[in-house]
């Protein structure tokens, strides 16, 4: 049994059988919707669990080193090079497990969803489908296709289930963040195409041994770089492309919100690490200094505008930004200390922010309101909530034992060592600044006076309602108390990325002593 064929079926034929359930039977759409997000969160697990161990076919990319597992090769229109080929490395694995995590918590926290509950999660599921086949794509066609296909259900999501603010509507949210996203995968297209023309192969595991042998020259890489990167980095968000992103997670109900900061934003930086830099190592040499130097504006600038926010979306929102900056730093040092660690912090990021919008989610369905002025002293009706919110708070500013501490230590380490001293001072600086807004957001929401008209609100009381959340706090503390397997996968994954950047490097310095 192919596992990735499997993950990546189960959420496609729950959406089928979805469709065909009448509307009038909501509770046999979420049973459906339960049922199959469960049996791809096992099969994640089993899948993380046998991967270093497995029997499963495998190929190897002999020039780089990198090894493939699981692999499924079916072909498509061989006329033009297409192929319907699945498989993971280190880093797919940790990328499907995180996905997984978080359709499941995210379907358990949509339960409550009364309206057109039946196109909720028919949409829901065809989106964390995309974001699977991304995942476990080994060709670009269908790599592209799965990639679209993650992001145009989020336009429906939003606009006909988020929440309209003060400051922003749902109608406007959702439309700036599928045009945003859209722009920059027609400029990812390009970048594929280019490749494409070039090689006259989308099987990734070709391109990549291609690649290695040097098809792809200096001039076409420094030519062709840009606009992959710049696709792939407006999903990240890097700035000043990320304007879209806060604004998609305060209207997004709270499943949309999981998964478009907890697995949507790490596509992007999936996609630089998988494409851009794989393929293009010589080009990267080049322009990831200047990544260096743009993320510090995510850090430093994303903290700050968290920091001013009264809307708790927007605080969560603008402080993913932020961290998400943190990731593009460890992929710019170009190191396997800082790359290792800019992929663990996208697992354990995401992780953390599928936490915080699940609790945002639970008490905004009672209050409605979610500016920080209206709440006070919500502890006193919501203990077990409130101390979640206190763990996610404490995880997201780098405590030690959390996952997100691991994280952020190995990409400041790696930042260091690459010479980026500036960038790894105000990344230390940026942890100092998450710990002041969100304790601000903690005494505002949850401590103080409560005022009377929340005397009415409840807890999380049932299991189910503590599902969630008590997943999403173990995994924190699991992989921050032991976190030796996940970075044992992960290196796995990028190890022959940072090779290929070093062999690079050597041959640029080559060259130059040459002149």
């Amino acid at each position: 049994m192919n596992l990735p064929l499997v993950i990546l079926l189960l959420p496609a034929f729950a959406t089928l059988a979805i469709f065909a359930v009448p509307a009038s039977r909501p509770q046999v759409v979420k049973g459906i919707a339960f049922l199959a997000t469960l049996g791809v969160l096992v099969a994640s697990i089993v899948l993380a669990v046998t991967f270093g161990t497995t029997d499963a076919p495998s190929e190897t990319v002999r020039a780089t080193g990198h090894v493939y597992k699981h692999v499924m090769t079916v072909p498509w229109v061989p006329a033009l090079g297409l192929q319907f080929k699945l498989g993971v490395d280190g880093m797919g694995v940790a990328m499907v497990l995180l996905t997984a995590l978080t359709i499941f918590t995210g379907v358990c926290v949509s339960f409550s969803v009364k309206e057109r509950a039946k196109e909720f999660f028919l949409n829901l599921l065809a989106l964390v489908t995309g974001v699977f086949g991304v995942f476990v794509s080994l060709d670009l066609f269908f790599y592209y296709f799965f990639y679209e296909l993650a992001v145009i259900p989020m336009f429906l999501l939003i606009g006909c289930w988020g929440s309209t603010t003060k400051t922003m509507s749902r109608d406007y949210a959702s439309m700036k963040l599928v045009l945003m996203l859209t722009t920059g995968a027609v400029f990812a297209l390009l970048g594929l195409l280019a490749m494409y023309t070039k090689a006259g192969s989308f099987d990734m595991v070709r391109l990549e041994q291609l690649a290695a042998t040097g098809t792809f020259s200096r001039a076409f890489q420094l030519a062709w770089f840009p606009p992959v990167f710049l696709g792939f980095a407006a999903l990240v968000p890097m700035w000043p492309l990320h304007s879209w992103s806060p604004g998609g997670h305060a209207a997004a109900p709270a499943a949309v919100s999981m998964l478009h900061a907890g697995v949507l934003m790490k596509i992007g930086a999936y996609g630089i690490l998988r494409v851009a830099v794989t393929y293009m190592p010589e080009a990267a040499q080049v322009y990831l200094p200047w990544v260096g130097v743009l993320c510090c504006f995510n850090i430093v600038y994303g903290g700050l505008v968290a920091m001013a926010q009264k809307d708790m979306k927007f605080v969560v929102g603008y402080s993913s930004s932020s961290h998400m900056g943190y990731v593009l730093l460890g992929i710019a040092t170009a190191n396997l200390i800082g790359v290792q660690g800019a992929v663990y912090l996208m697992f354990a990021h995401g992780v953390m922010t599928a936490l915080a919008f699940s609790l945002i989610g639970f008490f905004y369905e009672q209050t409605h309101t979610r500016m920080l002025d209206d709440l006070g002293g919500l502890m006193k009706k919501m203990p077990f909530v409130g101390t979640c919110f206190v763990i996610m708070s404490m995880a997201s500013a780098g405590l030690p034992g959390f996952a997100n501490f691991v994280s952020e230590l190995l990409v400041i380490i790696g930042a260091w060592h690459a010479g980026m001293y500036v960038p790894a001072i105000l990344a230390t600086w940026g942890i100092v600044v998450t710990g002041v807004y969100l304790l601000r957001t903690v005494k505002s929401a949850f401590l103080g006076r409560m005022p009377a008209r929340w005397e009415g609100l409840e807890d999380a009381r049932t299991p189910f309602q503590k599902l969630p959340f008590v997943l999403l706090v173990s995994t924190l503390l699991l992989f921050g108390f032991w976190p030796a397997p996940l970075l044992s996968l992960i290196r796995q994954g990028v190890t022959p990325i940072v090779a290929s950047l070093d062999k690079a490097a050597q041959k640029t310095a080559a060259e130059t002593g040459q002149r």
